[in-house]
This record gives structure tokens, sequence and C-alpha cells, in this order.
């Protein structure tokens, strides 16, 4: 409980290198699995924005993509979902692997977010994979970087101080509105959610640079009227033929598993049976290409 028993609200930008375990962290603290996770880089392409509300307050989190240099219009415009989330947070949340030392990456991280009039958050993810002992080692490592508001060590994958980092976030946002009703726990629509989770399985199966130049769309999406079955159509984006045939495999083999695991995942989210048809197709150099990047849902104007 808040001591002044206030209720608190505000927005919180998740933000901090690829794979130091945002998405699994925010996934954890919401209890639902919203943004996709993968061991890849760019898995995360655009904010995402979840909500967790209790008693004491609410806190409305902003997934950002991982914190890298741009190298197409798609990475401009993931760079400006980070620039975007830090100006909108009232509080930052710096995550970070428990490292015996602060990688050049991270320390030009630490000089951006030095700039910020807000507070900043560390948060030491992934202590379940040291010893005990090592995370104060861990914590000794970055505690000079900048100033912090605070510093929470946690485990993401076992939910390990999830209850205290949320205590030290409400801590830290003003007293406000509750911006979302209480059953409210993302904006993002099961069409978009359902896209990410065939890129998802995309991401885990196949193999070096092909995941990085793909994107999904949704043809089709539609319930049966039993309530039973959901009908999906969905196509794979790919740059080049000859990844188009990694993708389908041999006899439609990699295609099959990719479609099978996103079908998994999809019927824990709709609750219903799903039938789901996978399609490939091939368009050429699409991550710099304003018209398709906007079609693919990687546009300002999408918000």
């Amino acid at each position: 409980m808040q001591e002044d028993n206030s209720f608190r609200s505000g927005f919180v930008a998740i933000v901090g290198r690829p794979n130091v375990g945002k998405s699994t962290l925010m996934n954890s603290i919401i209890g639902q699995k919203i943004a996709i996770m993968s061991s890849k880089a760019q898995t995360t392409r655009k904010r995402i924005e979840t909500v967790y509300t209790c008693d004491e307050g609410q806190i409305v989190f902003l997934d950002t993509p991982g914190m890298n240099r741009s190298r197409n219009k798609l990475g401009d415009f993931m760079v400006n979902e980070v620039t975007g989330g830090l100006s909108d947070a009232d509080v930052v949340m710096w995550i970070v692997e428990p490292e015996d030392h602060i990688s050049r990456g991270e320390q030009e991280i630490a000089e951006k977010l030095s700039g910020l009039k807000k507070p900043v958050i560390l948060v030491v993810n992934k202590i379940d994979s040291i010893k005990e002992e090592d995370v104060f080692k861990a914590i000794e490592v970055y505690k000079d970087a900048m100033e912090f508001a605070d510093i929470v060590p946690v485990s993401a994958l076992k939910d390990k101080n999830r209850d205290e980092l949320i205590k030290v976030i409400l801590r830290h946002l003003p007293e406000g509105p509750m911006y979302y009703d209480e059953e409210t726990v993302t904006e993002e629509t099961e069409r978009d959610i359902c896209a990410e989770l065939i890129r998802e399985q995309a991401l885990q199966k196949l193999d070096k640079e092909i995941p990085h130049g793909i994107a999904v769309e949704i043809d089709s999406m539609k319930e049966r009227p039993d309530g039973r079955i959901t009908d999906i159509e969905a196509t794979i984006i790919c740059e080049r033929d000859s990844h188009k045939g990694i993708i389908i495999g041999k006899g439609g083999a990699m295609l099959k598993r990719i479609g099978t695991g996103a079908r998994i995942e999809m019927e824990k989210l709709l609750m219903t049976k799903v039938n789901l048809k996978l399609f490939v197709k091939v368009r050429r150099d699409w991550r710099d290409n304003n018209n398709m990047l906007k079609n693919f849902g990687y546009s300002e104007k999408n918000r």
C-alpha cells in the first residue's frame, strides 16, 4: 500500500539493449503474453502499450524496441519508437543484464538517459542466471553509470522480485487518474497480436538473418457462428526468393512448424480452436519502402 493511500498513475517506458528481457518482464508483470519473445535481436519492432492496475495505482507500460543503430527505414521507425516512449513517459525503466562491466552500448544508453529530467529505475534482470552473492557485484557495476531513482534486481523468467518492482514504480509515479478501466490489459488488437505470434515462431525457428527481413499480414480473421473455431489466413512477407524457399522448407515442413507453433499460442489468446492457413510472398526491400512499412503497421500515422 502507498503510505499516503493516494492513487498513483502514469506511463513507464521500458528501454534497454536487445535481448535483455524487456518484453518478458512486461508480460510477467501484467500476467499475460502480449509482446512476443525470442533470443534474436529486433524482436520488438514497435512500441507496445500494456496496463497494470491494482488498488494502489495504474501503470501504463511502453515496451520499446531494443536501443540500437538504424540500418534502414524500419530501423529509423524503431529508433523513433524509443524516442517517443522516453518523451511520453513519467518514469523510465532501464533493463540490463548482470554483467561484470558496462559495454559501450550501455554507456551510450546511460548518456542518453542522464539528460532526461524524470526518474530512471535501473532493473538488473536475469539474476536467476548468477549466484546470489554476484547480484550485488552486478549492481555495483552499474550504480555509478548515472543517477538512479532506484535499483531493483529481478528475474523476469522466474517472476522474482516482481512485486517489489511494482511497488518501486508506483512510488515514483505522480498522483493521477485511472487512464484505463480495470479490465484493460492492452490496446493492441487480437489481429495485431496474432500477426506477432506468427512472427515470433518464425524468429524462433528460422536461422541467421532471415527473421529480420520478414513481416506478417493477417489477411482474414473470422470466428465461426458457434464461437468454437476462428479461421485465420495470414501471409509471411520476406525480401528474397531464396528466403521464401527456406521459410516454406522441404515439402512445406518449416511453414508447417511455424504455423503449428503460432496456432497453439493463438488458441491460448483467443480461447477458441484456430484454423490457420499461412502463405509466403516476396516483397523486395520492404524495410526501405515507406508504403509497405505503413501497410505492415510500422508508421507513426498508425498510432
